[in-house]
């Protein structure tokens, strides 16, 4: 890209305190981006768990094993 975007408005992410600027995708739901990006926001609920001392559901883990039956 031959030139820079200067008028894009930013953000401050809630996770890492950095801030991050408006992109296209988010074009319909600006206002309620709150994370820079996806590793940010899943860092958030990983931490919001440990400190509210909520356990996951077995159904929001990602690396679970199911047996049938």
């Amino acid at each position: 890209m031959s030139h820079k975007k200067p008028n894009l408005p930013t953000k401050i992410c809630a996770t890492c305190a950095r801030p991050f600027t408006w992109r296209k995708r988010w074009a319909a739901c600006w206002g309620s981006v709150r994370y820079c990006s996806d590793a940010c926001r899943s860092r958030r609920r990983e931490s919001n768990a440990e400190a509210t001392g909520i356990q996951e559901r077995p159904s929001e883990r990602t690396n679970v094993r199911r047996t049938p039956g």
